[in-house]
């Protein structure tokens, strides 16, 4: 007991040093936790412990215990402490237990390793958070590729790995007392004896011994799985109805929240754990914002199409503020701290390696800032919504016309405008008349048009034009 102690202790002083992020998992498959007992209360002398036969379980036992009949799993196995084991009831009465009972041990197959309520974050830095005050998103709240995992010294579990990823990176791994932190180290534990007792699914744990490389943080790296976790998480009581109006769902979260999403673009020199502990000690700590929550990381933001189509994802440091206001006043002690956030960045912003920010409100107030992103959005949306419609409608019209379903008129647009060109240009300087377009006819440039008239009459010709405006059987009388 005293190992696992200093253990502890050592892991704690390591997490205050390095202000890496440690997971410690919750649920354990130990004999003398009531909760794995389907009595809730742990067997005594005179019941009857039932496994079910096909059940693949690892149990801890911590003390002696004595059994009247125990049924035990084809395939699992018992850790024995020092100094614990089994005996047989003698018989003898045992005022605490009574006449005994059947007693089931819980069906550990579904804690699964993308439940958030299943994990405790132990990196909180006590010296410079509030207590409370900073929370994580809920895909944060599952162990994050640079994590450090914890298994409780002294205990025994079991954790469902499916997941939408053949692999599942974590920096470091801590069981039974032991710290594995390289790959081989971890290669070698999963040849031993328990492994194949504790994990369990389609995907592998990875011990990469690696820490993130950029003073801007890293992203968790859980977005593949952002749906089993909110499944995990949510059942199927789903979000929570709110308050404020059009609540921000920010990237990483399952739920909708009301308050204020801050997004910030950084440069390479940008340094994420500085920059919180700046907001933290000169705003979050103030009695004005005693009721303000945040998270802070660095995720990554999608890049669309025209709004639309997915086409890539930028990294961006998202800052989200909730408080404990209610009714109209919902999200506006957020709203303020944002405020604030926006104008310290302003000022400055170039020496934080911050070049620029947006901001997001969602508050219980008719005059929130959200109304407006929200009509703006709305705005954009209907704008890009026609445009695609506009192209969708002219493809298909030429797919028509191609097909020879459909006849389009062309129109002859260039000779429209060389004519009205030619219409509009001057007299040339020669005296060889011009181009009638109305009669087609060249006139000679000597002496006026009775003059040449009157010519061509006494010599006997026809003088005639086709009216383009009558039908040529119709001149004749």
């Amino acid at each position: 007991m005293g190992s696992s102690l200093a253990f502890l202790l050592g892991v704690l002083q390591l997490l205050a040093a390095t202000m890496a992020a440690y997971k410690k998992w919750i649920p354990n498959t130990n004999f003398e936790t009531t909760s794995n007992w389907d009595k809730g209360r742990v067997p005594c002398a005179s019941d009857v412990i039932h496994f079910e036969k096909d059940e693949v379980v690892s149990v801890f036992v911590r003390s002696t215990h004595a059994l009247t009949d125990m049924y035990l799993p084809l395939n699992g196995e018992f850790l024995l402490a020092s100094g614990s084991g089994f005996t047989a009831f003698d018989g003898s009465w045992d005022p605490g237990c009574g006449s005994g009972a059947v007693l089931s041990f819980g069906n550990a197959e579904q804690h699964s390793w993308f439940n958030p309520e299943l994990w405790q974050d132990v990196s909180s830095r006590v010296d410079l958070e509030p207590a409370g005050r900073i929370f994580l998103l809920d895909e944060e709240r599952v162990p994050c590729q640079y994590d450090h995992v914890i298994f409780q010294p002294e205990t025994s579990f079991r954790v469902n790995l499916d997941s939408s990823r053949r692999v599942i990176p974590v920096q470091s791994i801590s069981l039974m007392g032991q710290e594995l932190s390289s790959a081989e180290a971890w290669a070698e534990y999963l040849r031993g004896p328990s492994a194949a007792w504790q994990f369990h699914g389609n995907a592998t744990l990875q011990v990469t011994g690696t820490r993130c490389p950029h003073s801007s943080g890293c992203a968790c790296g859980n977005s593949q799985d952002g749906d089993r976790i909110c499944a995990s998480l949510l059942r199927a009581e789903g979000c929570p109805a709110l308050s404020c109006h059009s609540p921000l769902r920010p990237l990483g979260h399952c739920c909708g929240v009301c308050g204020a999403v801050v997004t910030l673009d950084f440069k390479p020199e940008f340094d994420l754990q500085q920059y919180r502990d700046r907001v933290v000690q000169a705003w979050l700590s103030l009695p004005r914002y005693a009721g303000v929550q945040m998270a802070i990381s660095k995720v990554h933001r999608a890049q669309t199409f025209l709004g639309l189509l997915p086409r890539s994802s930028t990294p961006v440091i998202q800052i989200v503020l909730v408080d404990g206001e209610a009714g109209t006043q919902t999200g506006t002690a957020a709203e303020q701290l944002a405020a604030d956030i926006m104008g310290d960045i302003a000022q400055h912003g170039e020496a934080l390696g911050i070049p620029g920010g947006s901001v997001e409100v969602a508050t219980g107030s008719a005059l929130g800032g959200q109304a407006a992103i929200h009509a703006s959005r709305q705005i954009a949306s209907g704008t890009v919504l026609g445009l695609l419609f506009a192209l969708l409608l002219l493809g298909a019209l030429l797919y028509l016309h191609k097909k020879g379903k459909l006849r389009l008129q062309a129109l002859h647009l260039p000779r429209l405008w060389n004519r009205a060109e030619d219409l509009n240009s001057p007299e040339p300087e020669s005296g060889k008349g011009f181009d009638n377009p109305m009669f087609d006819v060249e006139l000679p440039g000597a002496g006026s048009v009775e003059e040449t008239l009157q010519e061509m009459a006494s010599e006997g010709h026809q003088v005639f034009y086709i009216n383009p405006l009558y039908d040529p059987s119709e001149t004749e009388t």
